[in-house]
């Protein structure tokens, strides 16, 4: 799903993948993995790729509708069943 988040974002902005590799310093034949599912993306490079595409890393994480709803665990309990 991020792979997919990455690829949507970059063909908004006319970016070609060569062009994605290359200002993130992956290659191209790993953005082309990444974003159909085939190759994992080390947890740093992600911030890379956001830097490149101009969004904050969780629009790669989280569907946009999604994202308002994920609130951090602040300790204490946690409910059953979540």
């Amino acid at each position: 799903m991020v792979g997919a988040r990455i690829r949507k974002i970059r063909l908004e902005q006319a970016l070609s993948q060569e062009a994605l590799a290359l200002e993130s310093g992956l290659s191209r034949n790993m953005i082309i993995g990444i974003e159909w599912g085939r190759k994992s993306v080390a947890y740093e490079r992600l911030w890379d790729i956001a830097d490149v595409l101009e969004v904050p890393v969780t629009q790669l994480l989280f569907p946009p509708d999604s994202a308002a709803q994920i609130s951090p665990y602040r300790g204490g309990r946690r409910p059953m069943g979540g």
